[in-house]
């Protein structure tokens, strides 16, 4: 049985990190183990009073549990990191758990819409770009993308733009870059990545959706990793990765007004399930 480990956070309630990764991952099929790095009541976006527990120091303590015990991953998938230091920590454990049969996919979830999350700063987006460069694959959005490379951000260019992106993300040492929420136009919107070893690119597009909805991301980056786990090629892990999370969001639409903490991914495993055995 494939196993795969995911370290991040995960909020109690609301649909993103941990909530997200776990049933989506295990619903393909894949023994999930998981690394929380802090426990939250809810989720950050749109709750006020939450409360937090940060979990750093286990992190060393499950890492050294599991290395007595020979655990072996064929995955490992990291999501949101807090600080400079779970950074350091989880690349300790990539150079402890990595080996040349599995693979590593880091989603640098840091910003968005042209901005860091609150508290981030430039040497912390050097540090996730020092991570990057340890990753198989690494899953930013255009917004983390910006800030990896140091170049102005901007919500508008063309296929040659994004070549250029990802050829530049491949630079910081990762094999194959992927940009989620790629459009060239107000019609579609969906993925792109680049196979560095042999210079070659793919890209899955579906029809715009123009609302907002909550850990899309994270979504997409488990679909992704869970795909890969099962052996998929590039492109066709794209592909389910993409539709996955456009028929969440359509999903989530006729429910929006009470769902505005996540997506409705629930009820879309059944197609997950079947878009990976297509």
């Amino acid at each position: 049985m494939k196993k795969i480990v995911t370290i991040q956070d995960i909020s109690c309630f609301g649909k993103c990190s941990l909530t997200a990764a776990l049933p989506i991952i295990s619903a393909m099929g894949i023994e999930t183990a998981v690394i929380p790095t802090a426990v939250l009541s809810t989720h950050t976006g749109g709750f006020k009073n939450f409360t937090f527990r940060d979990l750093t120091d286990d992190i060393p303590l499950i890492a050294e549990h599991w290395k007595h015990l020979g655990l072996k991953f064929c995955g490992i998938y990291t999501g949101y990191l807090g600080s400079e230091k779970q950074i350091d920590i989880v690349s300790e454990f990539f150079d402890d758990f990595g080996t040349d049969e599995n693979f590593i996919i880091v989603d640098p979830a840091m910003a968005d819409g042209g901005q860091l999350y609150t508290g981030f700063t430039k040497n912390f987006v050097k540090k996730m770009a020092e991570l990057c460069a340890k990753a198989d694959y690494i899953i930013p959005n255009m917004t983390e993308a910006s800030f990896l490379l140091d170049i102005p951000y901007t919500e508008k260019y063309d296929e040659e733009y994004a070549k250029d992106i990802l050829r530049k993300l491949a630079k910081l040492g990762c094999k194959v870059p992927v940009l989620t929420g790629v459009h060239f136009d107000d019609k579609k919107q969906g993925a792109a990545a680049y196979d560095s070893a042999n210079d070659k690119f793919y890209f899955f597009f579906r029809n715009h959706i123009d609302v907002t909805v909550h850990g899309t991301g994270d979504i997409f980056s488990s679909v992704f990793t869970g795909a890969i786990a099962l052996g998929k090629d590039i492109q066709k892990a794209l592909e389910i990765s993409v539709n996955y999370t456009a028929d969440c969001i359509e999903e989530t639409l006729p429910e929006f007004d009470e769902m505005w903490y996540g997506s409705c991914f629930e009820p879309c495993i059944e197609k997950l399930i079947k878009y990976i055995r297509a």
